[in-house]
């Protein structure tokens, strides 16, 4: 059995029980350009590399301001990372504005992940009941297609009825859609503390103490893995300097500037913000120095013992080569 029997549409299931097309979302995450997360009790970083398409041209946007208290940085398809982040900024507003209070990360999540497989939508209109069996709401001058699924309630007003149509477009359950090729990652700060997740094309979402996605990112993942257990007690400039240096390995050879990076922080007290690109290179001159400075140190303590060590040919001490001549 061959895989493009079963990768035609998003609906077909493998044999292996595996869903190709959502796989290859998954894949165009990996192809993307890094984009890196780390958490401490009060602060998230998020850091993502630039890449621009050729020297004429500047680079997109990975990094995106949700609320004052969540931010996002994606790795794959811009284009569906500016989509998903304007639903995300429109929630919190809506939330804010029934509630008089921040929307919690975990719950923006939640709804981003379902969103990744449902598209829900609901339009209200008046209408006669026959104008809605043939799917048109004349006063909106909609006309819904008969792929959607559709719902029709009656909903009794003054004035007669109002038509209430929820139609549902499903984006990994129906085969004209497509999964969205982007990951993200959500860090944001609520009354809970400071959160960090990843949110998958499939739906899936995971919180995260620091996680790296896109390209090269097993180099920035192995780097976090042997520094995360500091992560949760480090201020916000250390968080910083472990995200530089994750960045870092993600280059494999290439000199990090602050023109291939951007860096935000969210924080208690501190709404989202994206620092400048002359403070970012000033961080990276400042840990350079001190990078430079430590395998210096290492090699001159290392020499120190070499010296003070006698010679193998040297001759003994001046007591030791008397003893014989007294004899």
């Amino acid at each position: 059995m061959f895989r493009n029997q079963y990768d035609t549409d998003v609906t077909t299931w493998s044999p292996a029980g595996r869903l190709f097309q959502v796989e290859y979302a998954m894949e165009a995450v990996k192809q993307g350009s890094a984009a890196i997360g780390l958490r401490s009790k009060t602060h998230v970083v998020l850091a993502c590399v630039n890449k621009s398409q050729s020297e004429l041209s500047s680079h997109q946007r990975k990094i995106f301001k949700v609320d004052d208290h969540i931010g996002v940085a994606i790795a794959g398809l811009t284009a569906d990372g500016r989509v998903l982040s304007r639903y995300m900024r429109n929630e919190c507003i809506n939330y804010a504005f029934t509630y008089e209070s921040s929307l919690p990360v975990g719950r923006l999540v939640v709804q981003l992940a379902d969103k990744a497989q449902v598209k829900l939508a609901a339009l209200w209109g008046r209408a006669g009941v026959q104008e809605c069996l043939y799917l048109e709401i004349q006063p909106l001058d909609l006309k819904l297609k008969l792929s959607c699924s559709l719902v029709l309630k009656k909903c009794p007003t003054e004035s007669g009825f109002e038509s209430h149509i929820d139609f549902f477009c499903v984006c990994t359950q129906r085969s004209w859609k497509r999964p969205y090729g982007v990951g993200l990652l959500v860090g944001g700060l609520d009354e809970s503390g400071a959160h960090l997740y990843y949110n998958c094309p499939s739906g899936n979402y995971f919180e995260y103490q620091a996680f790296a996605i896109g390209s090269r990112s097993q180099a920035a993942k192995t780097y976090l893995e042997r520094k995360f257990e500091t992560f949760d007690g480090s201020s916000k400039d250390e968080l910083i300097k472990h995200a530089l240096f994750a960045i870092k390995e993600t280059l494999q050879g290439e000199k990090l500037k602050s023109s291939v990076c951007t860096v935000s922080v969210v924080g208690v007290g501190e709404p989202f913000y994206t620092l400048d690109q002359q403070v970012v290179q000033e961080l990276i001159n400042s840990f350079e120095i001190v990078e430079e400075e430590g395998p210096a140190a290492e090699e001159e303590a290392e020499a120190a013992p070499e010296q003070d060590a006698p010679a193998p040919d040297q001759a003994p001490s001046d007591q030791a080569a008397a003893a014989p001549m007294e004899e």
